[in-house]
């Protein structure tokens, strides 16, 4: 590139920038940058507001567990896209020039860890849930007595930690994190990989976001069979299973979220770590597909600003209204809602 031709003394970071670059489209801005976190940061404030509202209300320990690790990922959703977002802002402001600013690459490691914190710890958190939420339905007794709220705790504390761990791996293993070719985030080395470390990287990080989403569906299929079959059989306790009704389809809408949102960039991720097509070629698709994962934490709180009892109630006289006719009974409702 052209920075490259000054005769200025080589930075650490200059050594950084890849040596090829991709197309973006001029229009994706500072302003849009600065839009898109606003929307992120007001939307995660306000599901956090509803289920720190929603956890003082519900004290029974089968809500509880299920409602500590919403917060908690809706949390990381919500730092995700301050850190992350306020640093893209930052970069833009100054016009992406990585060398002036960040001669000593201490800006791209702490973007690129937390990149990689803020892709992987809501995917481990949704898998957690998919957990809890399927030993609650399949082992009540185990559930009550074992899974308490220190246990919960000590699980989250847990899959921080592990997600920390990951996005420090590369400094651990004395690897910077790369500038990459549109020069506006950080993240592992993606063009001309030719060692098997920064491979492993890449390779790491798909494996274990799509190993969370994988377990998220199996634990979620386990769970949805096991209440139908139970549905069917009994008409006892329905209110303790409207209660599970109600949790697994907030944690089913979060899998097809997540599904959609970040499939597209792990597999990216993947395919470039093995070769499978060259850096060139996927840049464009990298850019897509990384956007298409920051609407994951966009996404994420409104299945919790939605699904409500309040909205599912008007949008059922709404849609009642509309069609003139009787169409579901509103006690069927009670399934569906949770706050």
């Amino acid at each position: 590139m052209s920075t490259n031709n000054s005769k200025q003394p080589v930075s650490p970071a200059a050594g950084l920038l890849s040596n090829t670059t991709c197309q973006m489209e001029e229009e994706l801005s500072i302003s849009f940058s600065i839009t898109f976190m606003t929307v992120g940061i007001l939307s995660n404030s306000l599901a956090i507001a509803i289920l720190m509202k929603a956890y003082q209300r519900f004290r029974q320990k089968y809500k509880s567990s299920f409602l500590l690790l919403a917060s908690a990922l809706v949390i990381t959703d919500f730092f995700g896209h301050l850190i992350n977002g306020a640093i893209a802002v930052f970069v833009y402001a100054s016009d992406k020039d990585w060398i002036h600013f960040d001669k000593s690459n201490v800006l791209c490691s702490i973007f690129g860890i937390c990149m990689v914190f803020s892709g992987l710890c809501p995917l481990f958190l949704g898998s957690v849930m998919a957990i809890e939420r399927c030993i609650g339905v399949t082992q009540p007794i185990f559930h009550s007595t074992k899974i308490t709220s220190k246990h919960v705790k000590m699980m989250l504390s847990g899959v921080c930690f592990f997600a920390v761990f990951v996005a420090l791996l590369p400094i651990l293993g004395h690897r910077d994190y790369k500038i990459q070719a549109s020069k506006t985030w950080c993240f592992y080395k993606t063009d001309h990989i030719k060692d098997w470390e920064d491979r492993f990287y890449l390779l790491l990080f798909s494996f274990l976001g799509l190993l969370a989403l994988g377990i998220s569906f199996f634990c979620n299929a386990i769970t949805g069979i096991s209440l139908l079959r139970v549905k069917f059989k009994s008409q006892q306790h329905r209110q303790g299973r409207s209660h599970h009704f109600e949790m697994v389809i907030q944690l089913l809408v979060i899998m097809c979220v997540s599904c959609v949102c970040w499939s597209p960039f792990l597999v990216t991720m993947a395919s470039i770590g093995m070769n499978r097509q060259d850096f060139m070629g996927a840049c464009e698709r990298t850019l897509f597909t990384l956007r298409m994962a920051t609407w994951n934490q966009i996404l994420d709180p409104w299945v919790y600003i939605l699904l409500r009892k309040a909205v599912l109630k008007s949008l059922y006289t709404f849609t009642r209204r509309c069609c003139g006719v009787h169409i579901i009974s509103l006690p069927v409702l009670k399934f569906y809602t949770l706050f």
